[in-house]
């Protein structure tokens, strides 16, 4: 079994390559282990600069939760938190649509859950969909992806946007538990009693 404290540090070792990250983060009234945030810009000129054509903006913003289980209350409750806080003060920052040149925002949830949820609650992770198109999509659109990791099993549950962070959970899980038994070994290696 992995620790999530473990897990935690060495799946935010892989996002700051290219993310900012920020612990403690508070987010209106819950207080997340972490999140990251990343923006991509893409343009196209004629000639030079001052003849720009077109940009494009896209971001993710990833709020990592910490959980001892994980049921369909809580997925009411992340759904709450992503019309709510996460979508207007993310994505929008408070105004009516995102800022210029906006074409995708990906709020992400990536939950370290203590144990696996039950099938229902599954199927509810599975059928988890936030999507919102801004001006007709002219302003572009935010999208939810989820992911859960149950640190007892390793297994992970996503929704339909979530399915590409599955491999690197799962790299992130076998590395990290990888570590704990070499560690835990090492421990108990170093544990004996004298017999006289």
């Amino acid at each position: 079994m992995a620790s999530k404290n473990a897990y935690l540090q060495e799946l935010l070792r892989r996002y700051q390559a290219n993310f900012d990250i920020f612990e403690n983060y508070r987010l209106g009234e819950q207080i997340y282990p972490a999140y990251a945030w990343f923006c991509s810009l893409s343009e196209k000129y004629v000639l030079k600069k001052e003849a720009q054509l077109w940009a494009i903006k896209a971001f993710e913003h990833v709020l990592f939760v910490k959980e001892d289980s994980i049921n369909e209350q809580t997925l009411d409750q992340f759904m709450h938190t992503i019309k709510e806080e996460a979508e207007p003060v993310l994505v929008r920052k408070h105004e009516k649509y995102p800022e210029k040149d906006h074409m995708c925002t990906y709020i992400t949830f990536i939950i370290l859950a203590s144990e696996d949820p039950d099938k229902q609650t599954q199927k509810a992770i599975s059928k988890f969909h936030f999507d919102k198109g801004y001006l007709f999509n002219f302003r572009g659109h935010s999208e939810t992806r989820i992911a859960v990791i149950s640190m007892a099993s390793g297994n992970i549950w996503t929704n339909r946007s979530g399915k590409d962070l599955v491999p690197l959970l799962n790299d992130v899980f076998s590395k990290t538990n990888a570590i704990e038994k070499h560690f835990n070994m090492s421990t108990t290696d170093n544990l004996y009693e004298s017999v006289s």
